[in-house]
């Protein structure tokens, strides 16, 4: 074990130095072990794919499993820049439903061949995807410090009473900028009405954290009280004794898919496949519900009555979800962040 720690984390920082660093190594002598390089964010989400999937399940079959650690755009830039190479640096890339989408537009990614993911045969069919695996799900709520606010929908964020208490994840800016938006007259398909809005909150002293955990360690601190974020952190955070609780809003939940592909060009396509079906596997599904609060995206892991309760959404809530329209996010992805970037955070 330790040795295969080792060279997973001297693996980890050669390929955070980029393509350049694995390509001084052959790829030759990749292809004969059984490896496979996950593209995927750090902190909770890679500390669960290790406890979760790729100890209990990939070791004792052999594999070892390295990381590509970055956030969702230098991911995506390095797919596009390895897209003409014969062989790319991932076996596997990590995005949300939004994300992932824009990257199918661009032939980056495989066709998914089910038959090598035995448990591909589980999965929801609503989250089926020819060119990716859904892992888990969730959905954009208000997640607050019932000790000090109460809100029930977007337009609460500029309570003034809330003024200098309201925080965003630095890598939620799309949902942030939609759920100004739908504030504002805007709507799934037109988030412009969503900047005059953010910049309001940016005068009251709205705060931006770079990472999901800095968030909870601001809401724990109670140096923010309200944040935009996904119901399986509320859950998670809560477990952790963080003092916070839920609501949908009242302009209603986005559904977000976190989702798993193989690129085109994947060193070792075997392991790729072996990950994404160790992934789909109830014990997984279930540790991954259990621990970060995400809802298992296969039929035949099923959730305890009060775990269920607090991470699915009711049926009136799925009646209003507000399913992201991914054509135009994809064409106006490069705009929002350099909004966000520019204007939000300059």
């Amino acid at each position: 074990m330790t040795n295969r720690t080792a060279l997973t984390r001297r693996h980890a920082l050669a390929l955070m130095g980029g393509s350049a660093a694995l390509a001084a190594t052959p790829f030759g002598a990749f292809a004969q072990s059984k490896q496979a390089v996950i593209g995927t964010w750090g902190g909770d989400y890679r500390n669960l794919l290790e406890s979760n999937i790729v100890e209990p399940i990939m070791v004792p079959e052999g594999w070892e499993v390295l990381y590509d650690i970055a956030n969702a755009p230098p991911r995506k830039n390095k797919l596009l820049a390895e897209r003409r190479l014969p062989t790319g640096t991932l076996d596997v890339a990590c995005f949300s439903d939004i994300d992932m989408y824009e990257m199918s537009l661009t032939g980056v990614l495989a066709d998914l061949d089910t038959a090598k993911m035995p448990n591909a045969a589980n999965l929801i069919p609503a989250l089926q995807k020819s060119y990716a695996a859904p892992h888990i799900y969730s959905g954009l709520v208000i997640v607050y410090n019932p000790e000090h606010a109460s809100p029930t929908s977007w337009s609460d964020l500029w309570n003034p009473d809330y003024e200098g208490k309201v925080g965003f994840a630095d890598g939620l800016y799309v949902q942030n900028i939609s759920a100004a938006a739908l504030t504002n007259g805007g709507d799934r398909s037109n988030f412009e009405p969503g900047f005059s809005k953010l910049m309001e909150l940016k005068e009251m002293g709205a705060r931006v954290y770079p990472s999901n955990e800095a968030v909870a360690q601001a809401l724990n601190s109670g140096e923010i009280w309200i944040v935009p974020m996904w119901r399986a952190r509320a859950y998670q955070w809560a477990s952790a004794g963080i003092p916070v609780t839920d609501t949908a809003p009242s302009e209603g939940v986005t559904p977000i898919v976190f989702e798993m592909a193989i690129p085109a060009n994947a060193p070792h396509p075997v392991g790729g496949y072996a990950f994404l079906d160790a992934m789909l596997a109830p014990s997984a599904q279930d540790r991954f519900a259990e621990t970060m609060g995400y809802v298992p995206t296969v039929t035949n892991a099923p959730l305890p009555a009060e775990l269920e309760k607090k991470l699915t959404f009711s049926a009136e809530e799925q009646a209003n979800f507000i399913v992201p329209d991914y054509e135009y996010i994809a064409a106006n992805n490069n705009d929002l962040r350099e909004w966000w970037q520019r204007e939000f955070l300059g």
